[in-house]
C-alpha cells in the first residue's frame, strides 16, 4: 500500500510579500512541484527550510 504524500498545508492559502505561503511557508513553485519531489526532498523541506523560514517571518 502506498503512504500519502505528507504535505505541510495547512489550509491557509495567502501569499505574502516575499512571495511564500502564509500558512506553510512553501514559495509558489514548491506548492506546484509539491507532488514531483522525492520523499526525501518533502522531508528536507518540512523538517529545514520551512521552519527556518517561520521563524525568519
Amino acid at each position: 500500500m502506498a503512504q500519502p504524500v505528507l504535505s505541510p498545508c495547512v489550509g491557509i492559502c495567502t501569499v505574502n510579500a516575499h512571495g511564500f505561503c502564509e500558512g506553510c511557508f512553501r514559495s509558489l513553485s514548491e506548492i506546484g512541484d509539491w507532488l514531483t519531489y522525492s520523499p526525501e526532498r518533502r522531508e528536507y523541506l518540512m523538517e529545514t527550510v520551512l521552519p527556518q523560514r517561520e521563524s525568519e517571518s
